[in-house]
């Protein structure tokens, strides 16, 4: 869907043109709320790592203090829903991961964003929400629209990217020219390499997710998509259960086998890692890697990384997904939440955060000539965001319990050899199917 597609959806278009503020300036803005404490929950995650770093400024600038309590990922949703539960959350701003936005708005946790965006008191003139990826607004931002997730009729604003991501390969460019081997364009030819790469360089060819859960099936829907899958029919019944399917898992062993040591035991900082440490000779997952290649803290590659579209499979498909911000209903500073996630997501801090090394999420970043100096790879993140699939995933209320709980065990057993790829789909499906039986969606 186009930018001006997205929008119109969500009544969003005149945020573009500018609005008046009371009193006429930032400094009106937030002088009501000078020495309020917003408390806001993050990942352990390298986009919130930059974005810590600009904190002190934001204090500075507006008075409103911030507290942070940050968690690995697979701790942070409980936290959160335990805090959002409460008649009054001890948090005013969330960081979630895209799978929650859905269950979020369903169990009455967090609250539209639009109205404070059409608040003149609050709402920054020079915020231009048009300049949001739209890619990155529908995917993380949206709830309500077609099959619940997407923009169009009935979709409304309940977040904000912040650590938005599509898909991108990665790859030592100095070990490809040692053996005079050329980047993968198709999954053919990506298949081809794996075994060639694991021999004559003995590392991983490529790294992977591979952990039990979410992880593992992150790392599925990696090659399902391209290659032609999907996890449900228009009718919401399972489409995963077929060749196809099983064709991605088989791939997906055939990853892990050729991979770097213990990859079926990998996350997403444990697969990142790996390639930074260089016990891999290719990375093909978030474009959050672009930051870390070039840490001299994390990585040991800098300057031997080289950047490509996602391989081809029958069509030409990349993740949507990431991180967003949003608040909660029974957030007790609700304003001054809002004014820190609209100054992280302004045009100003968003380059800045990149400039540590964190996500882009606006299009006048990725189209800033000093920062394609500093991160020439964003001319391919261009073009590869025009394949980014808002449909990559269903994230429905019901995505993180299949995701977690029934496919992530399915896809394990599959790369682990502990099933086939076709037994492990096959035996997870009747499961899906009551799951979303249950959920009302075969009488909508």
């Amino acid at each position: 869907m186009k930018r001006r597609d997205v929008l119109k959806t969500i009544g969003l278009s005149v945020f573009g043109a500018g609005l008046p503020l009371a009193g006429g300036g930032a400094q009106d803005r937030y002088a009501k709320y000078r020495g309020q404490t917003v408390n806001v929950s993050i990942p352990v995650h390298p986009h919130y790592d930059a974005m810590i770093k600009l904190l002190p400024d934001f204090t500075a600038e507006t008075g409103i203090k911030v507290e942070l309590e940050q968690s690995p990922i697979l701790r942070l949703k409980f936290r959160q829903v335990q805090e959002m539960s409460k008649p009054q959350s001890d948090f005013d701003l969330i960081c979630y991961v895209v799978m929650w936005k859905g269950e979020y708005v369903k169990r009455n946790l967090i609250q539209e964003i639009s109205p404070f965006l059409a608040d003149a008191a609050l709402a920054d003139p020079s915020y231009d929400i048009t300049d949001i990826i739209p890619q990155y607004l529908e995917n993380l931002g949206l709830v309500g629209g077609p099959k619940g997730y997407l923009a169009g009729p009935g979709a409304k604003l309940y977040g904000l990217p912040y650590g938005g991501e599509t898909s991108i390969l990665a790859y030592r460019h100095d070990i490809f020219a040692k053996h005079g081997l050329r980047p993968p364009a198709t999954y053919t030819e990506l298949e081809t390499l794996l075994p060639i790469l694991r021999d004559k360089e003995g590392i991983g060819a490529l790294t992977s997710r591979g952990q039990s859960g979410h992880q593992c099936v992150h790392a599925w829907l990696l090659h399902l998509n391209p290659l032609g899958g999907r996890i449900f029919d228009d009718q919401w019944m399972p489409a995963f259960d077929n060749e196809t399917g099983a064709k991605a898992l088989r791939l997906l062993k055939t990853i892990a086998d050729t991979g770097p040591a213990g990859v079926r035991d990998f996350g997403q900082m444990e697969m990142q890692n790996a390639f930074l440490q260089g016990q891999s000779a290719m990375y093909l997952d978030s474009t959050a890697i672009f930051g870390p290649v070039k840490s001299p803290e994390l990585s040991r590659i800098s300057g031997k990384v080289s950047y490509a579209l996602h391989p081809k499979g029958v069509r030409s498909s990349s993740q949507s997904g990431g991180l967003g911000l949003a608040i909660p209903r029974t957030a007790k500073n609700t304003e001054a939440a809002f004014l820190l996630m609209q100054w992280l997501t302004s045009k100003t801090q968003d380059k800045a955060v990149a400039r540590l090394g964190g996500s882009p999420n606006r299009l006048s970043t990725i189209n800033d000539p000093a920062l394609i100096r500093q991160f020439p790879e964003y001319v391919l993140l261009k073009e590869q965001l025009k394949y980014s699939n808002p449909d990559w995933r269903p994230i429905i209320p019901e995505w993180d319990l299949m995701n977690v709980s029934l496919l992530g065990v399915a896809v394990h057993d599959g790369l682990s050899g502990r099933a086939s790829p076709e037994k492990a789909l096959d035996e997870v499906a009747p499961r899906i199917v009551e799951v979303m039986r249950y959920g009302g969606y075969f009488n909508r």
